[in-house]
């Protein structure tokens, strides 16, 4: 099945024009490039289908001796901690949200115990190719510039820009984002890239999600250009701050990382991915985290499915 470009892209705004910048820089000191350039080049569904395999290795197939983990018959992964619902530390100290409890599936059907671990987004693409990390989960967006640093399994997610402002803030829109005005990123995101590049503008960089989202609400920064996850993780109701606006960043997909030499180690993960979206798991899983997509087509967009090309995702 080729994968078709997103029919919702013919009528929702999105950004034309995002520009690549996956270095880690604290702060907001560092310049815009100038010239607006594509941050999520490579991403767009029809270049993603080159990406996306054709089928998987049956999960029964898979020796898992030779999965090259740091440890074996555990995967390590790096993650983050504060960014709701799709990567977070709970109440009790438990890594969970939505991409990691897909990968704690995906571990299970490959018989591997999971080993997480925090660390910053900045950092997460060269631990994982160091091979610190067996895996990275961070609703990674997959970009050409990153393919260059790891490799990425098929994807398990798509997703959206967020706006977040005071409930009491004259910019309600990402049109009126303008110079002058304080808007905080996260350092080495696309929405970094996006603020730089695509608007020419100097964003405030923040090392995490919690950091910034504490800079809006205390006045240091006027909004936040958020991944729309997150940021209906942090905003809550009476807390002085809202979504202004959500858009879909572009037509890409979210996948995890794993290091580009370390192949056994992809195709196990893509097998696993393809048996939990099978068996129903990934459909479960994808409405249970995401209250605002309780159908599949909610969950599955004209033109996007998780996995490879081959499974079928069941009517739920």
């Amino acid at each position: 099945m080729k994968i078709k470009a997103l029919k919702w892209l013919t009528t929702a705004p999105v950004a034309l024009a995002l520009a690549v910048s996956l270095a880690a820089c604290g702060g907001g000191s560092s310049q815009p490039s100038g010239t607006p350039t594509d941050a999520l080049k490579g991403s767009d569904q029809q270049t993603l289908d080159k990406y996306t395999t054709a089928n998987v290795t049956p999960i029964d197939k898979i020796d898992k001796s030779k999965l090259g983990l740091v440890t074996d018959g555990t995967l390590r992964v790096g993650t983050l901690s504060d960014a709701p619902p799709n990567i977070f530390v709970d109440s009790s100290g438990k890594f969970t949200g939505y991409d990691n409890e897909l990968l704690r599936a995906m571990a299970d059907k490959l018989g591997l115990k999971v080993e997480f671990a925090s660390t910053k987004f900045q950092a997460l693409l060269s631990q994982v190719k160091n091979k610190q990390f067996d895996v990275g989960s961070s609703s990674i967006s997959t970009t050409d510039a990153r393919r260059e640093t790891v490799a990425f399994t098929n994807g398990y997610d798509f997703g959206y820009m967020a706006l977040v402002t005071k409930e009491d803030a004259k910019v309600q829109t990402f049109a009126e984002l303008k110079s002058g005005l304080r808007i905080g990123v996260v350092s080495g995101s696309v929405q970094e890239d996006y603020v730089k590049n695509t608007l020419n503008l100097e964003p405030v960089s923040f090392p995490d999600y919690n950091t910034v989202f504490a800079s809006l609400k205390s006045g240091q920064v006027d909004a936040w250009v958020a991944p729309s996850q997150q940021a209906t993780g942090q905003v809550k109701p009476g807390d002085g701050t809202k979504i202004a606006e959500k858009k879909l960043n572009t037509q890409n997909f979210t996948a995890y990382a794993v290091a580009k030499d370390n192949p056994a180690l992809l195709e196990a993960l893509n097998s696993a991915l393809d048996a939990i979206v099978a068996d129903g798991t990934w459909t479960k899983l994808t409405a249970q985290w995401y209250t605002d997509r309780p159908t599949a087509a909610e969950q599955t967009p004209e033109g996007w499915k998780p996995g490879s090309k081959a499974v079928k995702v069941p009517a739920n």
